[in-house]
């Protein structure tokens, strides 16, 4: 039988730079704000939400044995690592950065306008190896994004007012609410807020009002 654990967006971890007005926001146990009891769900070790004023950015910091996986939601988003990849990453595309025995990597807002967006880290089932980098652009609601690496598959899925959708049947499945307000087990849940579905099946989606969802679906706990 599934479990669905709704968090709020209001619950998330504050962080970030407020001297140049960088506010991240955590759904899971982040440098100072450690709770033993929410360092992971899944594959999942973290899910960042970043608004980054314009001129703002990440200066070049390490990573290592974590997927990354990167969704704007408004804006465009510069990114440059230490493997020589340099790419402007934009609303509709996804990025993945896989870390793997270490990467260093700058991430920033060179426009004139605001930019937010969702990042997401896996924990891989067997760390090291090179890292490697990808970026698809324009993904469609039908075609889901596989990380094979941490076996878990992420769904976008845009829905209209009524409109429904099935949530992936799996041991874990994580639904982000990325704009708009969705119906969810009982539940409306609105921008920022996530349920985190333990062996979920059968379950539905639908919009309240126009809504964008990211859905990950994990096999590995």
């Amino acid at each position: 039988m599934d479990d669905v654990d709704v968090r709020r967006a209001v619950e998330r971890y504050h962080g970030g730079d407020p001297t140049v007005g960088i506010d991240s926001r955590h759904a899971f146990s982040f440098g100072p704000h450690y709770d033993p009891d929410n360092l992971r769900f899944g594959a999942m070790i973290a899910c960042n939400e970043e608004h980054l004023p314009p001129g703002a950015g990440f200066d070049e910091h390490p990573h290592s044995h974590m997927e990354i996986v990167t969704w704007v939601v408004e804006g465009e988003l510069t990114h440059r690592d230490s493997t020589g990849h340099e790419t402007r990453v934009c609303p509709g595309d996804v990025q993945r950065l896989s870390s793997a025995d270490g990467v260093r990597h700058v991430e920033r807002n060179d426009t004139d306008r605001p930019l937010t967006f969702i990042q997401t880290w896996l924990a891989p089932l067997n760390p090291g190896g090179p890292p490697s980098y990808e970026i698809v652009h324009g993904i469609a609601d039908s075609t889901p994004y596989a990380v094979p690496e941490a076996a878990a598959m992420l769904h976008v899925r845009r829905l209209g007012a009524g409109e429904r959708t099935a949530v992936p049947d799996g041991p874990y499945v994580y639904v982000h609410v990325v704009r708009g307000e969705v119906q969810l087990e009982g539940e409306e849940l609105g921008p920022g807020d996530a349920a985190r579905i333990t062996d979920a099946k059968d379950i539905e989606a639908m919009g309240i009002t126009q809504v964008e969802l990211l859905v990950w679906e994990m096999a590995a706990g």
